[in-house]
């Protein structure tokens, strides 16, 4: 049998790159590791009567595709009894569906959850993002979600949005007026100045995270020791969840930005709404309902001033215990809105229609 023998120049070449130090490598990612990361990490949820990991891929071509790529939508489904209500659950702006991690088991035994990772964003895929205002950008993901929707014959359903600063942020208030006042303190600065080019310029977290290298993981491993460990309002994450999330965090952010790309078209600096949800509150044709960690820094002050112009019932829960990311730091709790929220379309028998003990209603 002939022996392959690589020439010396090719063995030169390995010989080179053996001896580049692996601490200053690339710590390589892509929508497989997104993938493979997203399944370590459900691994968690408990499994027993529940269908996990069913991906849907759409093959679709969405609003302002530049190439007959394929557009997916990653979809996570957990079955539950048969009737049950489904729960289509929706990740914020910097997130993915995998956050849910600790909601999961919990909610798929009174619900058919579905989660989704919105396009751009998590195992979802990741076109080109090429919209040039804040109109062009929320069609992006409103006509995608809305195909994937019919590509899944969902007519009737649950809709569960993590991410409500287009309504919370809404520059009426006291607090959110002196925010603003000291925006424009800092923006007169050579720092604020700085740092509001590098918003408008589309400097995103991600891309930080992308530029740090084999840095990277060490900046995401900080903050997710620090936000759901030492400085969470909650319950903390333990050693194989901190550890889960992690990775998967990072190869979230660390992927082919697209989604990411939003965040100037929808937000200002600082976070504020371009265009506020609480400009178009009458229109709303659904019963809502807004939950809240006690501790968000994010006032809910701005959800009682949209509710006093919808036509339709509005309630806004406090959870204690919990941040910005209330579904992880109190999840027990959380579920108890979710349900005391979700009572009429769920067994009257099982649940009351009085707020659970613990549970603040504003």
């Amino acid at each position: 049998m002939a022996e392959e023998i690589a020439s010396p120049t090719a063995a030169a070449k390995i010989k080179r790159r053996s001896l580049w130090p692996s601490l200053l490598r690339w710590k390589p990612t892509s929508t497989d590791h997104i993938i493979a990361a997203e399944k370590r990490l459900l691994s968690l949820v408990n499994k027993s009567g529940l269908t996990l990991g069913r991906v849907h891929r759409v093959q679709t071509r969405w609003f302002r595709s530049t190439s007959d790529e394929p557009r997916f939508i990653n979809t996570v489904t957990f079955d539950s009894e048969e009737e049950s209500p489904a729960l289509v659950m929706v990740h914020g702006y910097g997130a993915s569906q995998g956050f849910f991690f600790r909601n999961f088991d919990s909610l798929a035994k009174h619900f058919k959850v579905i989660a989704i990772d919105q396009l751009g964003w998590g195992g979802s895929s990741r076109p080109d993002f090429t919209c040039k205002s804040t109109e062009e950008t929320e069609a992006w993901f409103i006509e995608s979600f809305e195909e994937w929707r019919k590509e899944n014959n969902l007519s009737k359903f649950i809709f569960t949005w993590a991410f409500i600063w287009r309504i919370c942020r809404c520059q009426i208030c006291n607090q959110e007026t002196d925010m603003s006042e000291q925006l424009i303190r800092f923006r007169a600065t050579w720092k604020g100045a700085i740092a509001n080019h590098l918003w408008e310029s589309n400097f995103t977290p991600q891309k930080l995270v992308r530029g740090l290298g084999p840095w990277g993981p060490g900046l995401v491993r900080k903050y997710t020791s620090a936000r759901f460990g030492s400085n969470s309002q909650g319950n903390m994450l333990n050693e194989d969840e901190s550890r889960l999330l992690t990775d998967y965090v990072y190869h979230t952010l660390a992927a082919k930005a697209s989604g990411e790309l939003c965040l100037k078209y929808i937000f200002s600096f600082g976070a504020f709404p371009r265009m506020p949800l609480l400009h178009c509150a009458s229109e709303w044709k659904v019963p809502t309902t807004f939950i809240y960690g006690y501790d968000d820094w994010m006032n809910y002050q701005g959800a009682q001033e949209a509710r006093k112009s919808m036509k339709v019932p509005c309630e806004i829960i406090r959870v204690p215990q919990g941040g910005h990311f209330v579904f992880i730091d109190n999840p027990a709790a959380f579920h108890s809105a979710v349900f005391y929220a979700c009572h009429k379309v769920l067994s009257p028998n099982q649940y009351s229609n009085s707020l659970p003990e613990g549970l603040i209603s504003v």
